[in-house]
């Protein structure tokens, strides 16, 4: 079946509210236009969304935070529930970004809390999953992607992950300019297919798989034309509204 593609910018820590502000209007400004063809959402820092979801207001853009707990409140210093975000306009929310897995500490177990916490508030979730370097080395990829899939959606039901979307960003192509080819790519999207088709076969058409790690304008055509990849988690190039939309334009080529 046919599935619009889905291109979202993760902010990571960059852009102050202000700056944040000025980057969502230049983004708005560009991609509005590309807008009914794909879907297009930023993740903002949380002090930035408010702001952001401001400039945003009216417009096919969506807006989504980059981590959230699976708590609905309590003791937990430093951290932010659903509820805050969907208070905050949020529409998205990414779970298990492999910085956060990596730098952070957030296991498997985690990462299926935080999705079913987003599902739960109405939220849709963005699952990150995706080997490092050593483990493709070793030709690890696909128990670990699958692994991490299955943990993730554990316990859910074909309506819940219907509503979701997966992203396979590997690890030692996030940040560093390297970028898995087109039929690495699709290797690993395929496979993933294959793990939600057995997890909820009615639903698992329907589900987008983005990609993530070193898109660029120049390589998100290729990527994106592939049968399984459905779209693009954006990183450092989504700071450049010129970039982004060229990603975005890629996405429908």
């Amino acid at each position: 079946m046919a599935r619009k593609k889905f291109v979202c910018g993760n902010w990571k820590m960059h852009r102050t509210a202000a700056e944040a502000r000025t980057l969502a209007r230049e983004v708005r400004a560009a991609a509005e236009p590309l807008a009914g063809r794909v879907d297009v959402a930023v993740a903002p820092p949380f002090t930035a969304l408010f702001a952001v979801g401001a400039e945003l207001a009216g417009s096919r853009i969506g807006l989504g935070a980059q981590n959230l707990h699976w708590e609905a409140q309590g003791a937990f210093t430093g951290e932010v529930s659903a509820h805050m975000l969907a208070e905050a306009g949020c529409r998205y929310v990414l779970c298990g970004h492999s910085e956060r897995r990596q730098l952070f500490g957030d296991t498997d177990e985690a990462v299926r809390k935080k999705t079913g916490a987003a599902l739960a508030a109405g939220l849709h979730p963005i699952v990150c999953v995706g080997e490092t370097l050593p483990e493709r080395e070793s030709g690890r990829t696909l128990e670990v992607v699958g692994r991490q899939v299955r943990a993730a959606l554990s316990g859910l039901g074909p309506d819940s992950i219907g509503g979701l979307t997966v992203a396979y960003e590997p690890v030692w192509a996030i940040g560093t300019g390297k970028t898995a080819s087109a039929a690495q790519a699709q290797e690993v999207h395929a496979a993933i297919r294959g793990i939600l088709k057995d997890l909820a076969p009615g639903a698992a058409d329907a589900v987008r798989i983005l990609y993530g790690g070193s898109v660029k304008p120049d390589n998100a055509a290729e990527l994106m034309s592939q049968p399984d990849v459905d779209g693009a988690l954006v990183g450092g190039a989504s700071l450049k509204a010129i970039d982004f939309t060229g990603i975005i334009q890629g996405a429908i080529r």
